[in-house]
């Protein structure tokens, strides 16, 4: 089996200047790690180190909505507006979507683990700068900055992870990442009840996300970069010590890493062929104008070649369908939908909806794996389906008040109100369930479908069409909510997941287990499909029948 763990994502012009044990004369080289049986301390500890980004990613998502309804006129002197509270919310997600595509070239140009510290500079700055602020424009440069931060530690943690994870457990690895995020949606949530009521207590809830952030700047020196960037880079040496830590001893693992490397300079110098015959002769292979050239062959070939091209519909589908399913509505303003419907204390019931995508977010963790891509999709999917059908029709019954609840109070029901508010909260838990266990997880995966020419650029892009999304849900729920009402709202998210289900069924094909040249294949000529989802099966029939056996 070839590991599948993703390898370096951009060309660069290679100095040979450390000794290589590549052949360009040999065969492919095979690369079994079967005997591989569960991912050792060392790539756990990496993982969770890299994964405190997650929790900075979920711990920003999950503050602002209970700072939302918190900060009564704090900011500029004056109660916050809808324009207010969907910039504020969107802003984040505008310059997410900014930095992303940008990710990948500092990636590839500075390596994995200094875009890690940069993203940490910027969620100080960021966390800082709204805790300090006096006005709303104030606010919404702050939340711009954590922006920034927050597209780059979404695209680089998750690539970083799949560097370094055995291709065995990539899946559960990557999950980890989205454990965090639902983690720091959790933490925000409790930080957020906590300080509720206590004068400018927001101020804390923003404030205190600067403190993992700075831990993790502390602890990056202890984290090595991840092995393929290292091969890509010409450290051979330092990428073989890296793996071998993080495979394990012994004489079968070092002839595990020595293949692992073979493959990864194998397909290097493949590429770098490949692009040396489309550029043009005249154009310089180093300096700025060598590096446009190569990021324009990569979109070329992104665009015009048939397997890439279907790659990158199917990240993008599965990108966006994760943002305009809605789900990100409920993280940035639970606490207010809750006001609005009459609880009590928004900001705890917000928790419950926390907990829940931390709790089935385990799920996934413990199912990907095993059930696969495709087909956790399609059993989750359909949740989501009937919990936002059941919210759309529970609106329905329900008293909401003419003015905003977040400035103005809670609303105040009729006699048999109590029921359907309970009934909403219990349809975005079926909803918050179902969005864990599969979208909440799988798209971000996505660094499996690109062959290694258009990896970076293809996820780049990819993880771009999540944040475009994502600010096109914050800037439009609250309007939506009163142009739509809150029926028509959640009847238009039930629409687009019946849509999301169906394109899966149609396009997606089962990547668990299989290799990168695998997957290549599967893409080279069509979506797939069938062919993955017959190679699935019989994986799972083989390891039934190992089961049996022991």
């Amino acid at each position: 089996m070839t590991d599948t763990a993703a390898e370096p994502l951009i060309q660069s012009h290679r100095q040979h200047d450390n000794h290589s044990d590549y052949d360009p004369a040999e065969h492919d080289v095979e690369v079994d790690e079967s005997a591989l049986v569960s991912p050792g301390i060392f790539i756990w500890v990496l993982t969770f180190c890299a994964g405190v980004s997650g929790l900075l990613f979920g711990y920003d998502t999950g503050v602002i909505s209970s700072t939302l309804v918190s900060i009564g006129t704090d900011l500029s002197s004056r109660p916050l507006s809808t324009l207010d509270k969907s910039l504020i919310t969107s802003c984040t997600s505008l310059f997410a979507l900014i930095a992303s595509p940008l990710t990948g070239v500092l990636a590839d140009q500075w390596g994995r683990k200094k875009v890690i510290l940069l993203a940490d500079v910027l969620f100080v700055v960021g966390a800082l700068w709204q805790a300090f602020t006096g006005t709303v424009w104030g606010m919404i440069v702050g939340r711009s900055v954590v922006g920034l931060a927050v597209g780059s530690a979404s695209f680089v943690v998750p690539l970083y992870i799949s560097e370094l994870s055995p291709s065995p457990f990539r899946g559960r690895l990557v999950t980890v990442a989205s454990l965090f995020i639902t983690g720091g949606q959790v933490v925000a949530y409790i930080i957020g009840w906590l300080f509720a009521t206590h004068q400018h207590g927001w101020r804390w809830m923003v404030g205190l996300g600067a403190l993992p952030a700075a831990l993790q700047f502390l602890i990056l020196e202890f984290m090595p970069e991840t092995p393929r960037w290292l091969v890509k880079a010409n450290h051979r040496n330092q990428a073989k010590k890296v793996l071998l830590r993080v495979y394990g001893g012994g004489e079968e693992i070092k002839k595990m890493a020595d293949a692992v490397l073979k493959r990864v300079e194998k397909e290097i110098s493949e590429e770098e062929e490949a692009a040396g015959e489309r550029v043009n002769s005249e154009v310089p292979k180093r300096g700025w104008r060598g590096k446009i050239a190569k990021i324009n062959d990569g979109f070329a070939q992104l665009l015009t070649v048939g397997g890439n091209r279907r790659a990158l519909i199917i990240a993008c589908m599965l990108q966006g369908f994760q943002q305009l399913c809605g789900f990100n509505s409920l993280m940035y303003f639970s606490a207010t939908i809750f006001a609005l419907v009459g609880f009590q204390s928004p900001t705890l019931t917000s928790l419950s909806i926390a907990l829940t995508n931390f709790a089935f977010t385990l799920v996934a963790f413990n199912s990907i794996d095993r059930i696969g891509r495709r087909r956790i999709l399609l059993y989750s999917v359909p949740i989501m389906v009937i919990g936002l059908a059941l919210c759309s029709v529970s609106f329905n019954f329900v008293d909401l008040p003419k003015h905003d609840t977040a400035t103005h109070g809670a609303a105040e029901g009729h006699p048999g109100s109590k029921t359907w508010p309970v009934a909403i909260l219990v349809a975005m838990i079926i909803y918050v369930a179902g969005y864990a266990i599969g979208m909440g997880n799988v798209p971000w995966q996505q660094s499996e479908l690109f062959p290694l020419s258009v990896r970076s650029l293809g996820s780049g892009m990819a993880t771009a069409t999540n944040w475009g999304s994502n600010f096109l849900i914050g800037l439009t729920f609250l309007p939506m909510m009163e142009g739509l009402t809150p029926v028509g709202t959640f009847a238009l998210y039930t629409c687009i997941c019946v849509l999301c289900w169906i394109t899966v069924w149609r396009i997606y094909p089962e990547t668990c287990g299989l290799s990168l040249e695998e997957v290549g294949g599967l893409l080279k000529d069509g979506w797939g499909v069938e062919e993955s989802v017959r190679k699935a099966d019989e994986r799972m029939r083989e390891r039934r029948r190992e089961a049996r056996r022991t």
